[in-house]
């Protein structure tokens, strides 16, 4: 019988909700902000939700090359579904400027509270990591960090640039925070010249307010947008989580904002609760559903499409990003 990770009550972090390394509930530790909130009801996963936990001998290589470099990965903070899949093939998203996030979504499992300073030394470990790992594409995100003049747009910066030194043929995706009320921050990363820049609306403007209350939907459309007209060259990249309570017209006309803004690739994931504290899972979106929304975001005229119950931003990212260099390809050529 295959063993299948509980991605509602387990934290990724080693012995955090363990009672003998810590008596308060993991969900408590990482996410304070959120305990007086009442407890949701949980929906029974579906088959096509389940996944194998993570043990092989590459994934457990690749946990020691994060660890000794002392790395942190949105694999392990987010409690990603595909960790197990994406370590074996040596395939893990640097999360930088720490593990601890200024705003408090409620969709996610990064932790909330008040950041520590960034580590200077963090872009040469990342690029020593991208190294070792032999990454041929490499995927690199980064908590909200509101407390810095320019939300860490030099540290992004800064990243690119050592992987660029240190690994040549390495192709860099980035994932970045919306650098709202920073002004000048946006141009500093798009002038390190990232291959694919991504910033997630994660759901539709109807439901800010409470799956994302610290953002802003257009300021994020427009911050795509921007990317375009300051590199065309750039790739731009957006994702969306479905199973929020939002409508199927809803998601065409997020579509529409996204190709209007030039948007290249788009993705669509089914939501999970980290924890019953977190927004509800209001249903589970059939994979006959993802397939749907695919074949009407080829058709509105994006390059690359991924919509897949455990598509995620990263997830087959090399992959994909070959594919989508290739459209472009074909299409110019067309």
């Amino acid at each position: 019988m295959a063993l299948v990770l509980d991605l509602l009550n387990r934290d990724p972090r080693p012995n955090v909700g363990n009672p003998k390394a810590d008596a308060k509930p993991a969900a408590e530790l990482r996410h304070p902000e959120k305990q007086k909130r009442p407890e949701n009801p949980v929906l029974r996963k579906p088959d096509w939700i389940r996944v194998k936990a993570p043990g092989s001998p590459k994934w457990a290589e690749t946990q020691k090359i994060v660890k000794e470099n002392k790395l942190v990965t949105v694999c392990e903070e987010a409690g990603c579904p595909n960790i197990g899949e994406c370590w074996e093939k040596k395939h893990a998203t640097f999360m930088i400027m720490g593990d601890t996030c200024t705003r408090a979504c409620a969709f996610c499992n990064v932790k909330t509270g008040v950041p520590q300073a960034l580590d200077l030394e963090e872009p040469r470990k990342v690029a020593e990591a991208v190294a070792k790992l032999g990454l041929e594409h490499v995927v690199i995100t980064s908590v909200d960090r509101d407390d810095l003049d320019d939300g860490g747009a030099e540290h992004f910066a800064r990243v690119i640039c050592a992987i660029r030194e240190a690994s040549p043929g390495t192709t860099i995706e980035i994932l970045t925070p919306d650098f709202l009320r920073k002004p000048g921050a946006l141009e500093v990363v798009v002038a390190a010249k990232p291959d694919v820049f991504n910033h997630n609306l994660e759901t539709v403007p109807g439901k800010y307010l409470k799956v994302r209350p610290g953002a802003r939907y257009f300021h994020s459309l427009r911050l795509l947008q921007r990317v375009k007209e300051l590199d065309p060259t750039i790739f731009t990249k957006s994702g969306i989580m479905v199973g929020l309570g939002e409508e199927r017209n809803e998601i065409l006309q997020l579509m529409d904002d996204l190709r209007s803004a030039d948007v290249d690739f788009m993705t669509i994931g089914q939501y999970l609760a980290p924890s019953r504290k977190h927004h509800a899972v209001i249903r589970f979106v059939t994979p006959d559903e993802f397939k749907g929304f695919e074949a009407i975001a080829y058709v509105k005229g994006f390059l690359m499409v991924s919509s897949t119950p455990l598509t995620r931003s990263s997830h087959h990212a090399g992959e994909d990003f070959a594919r989508l260099r290739d459209a472009r390809a074909a299409k110019l050529g067309g």
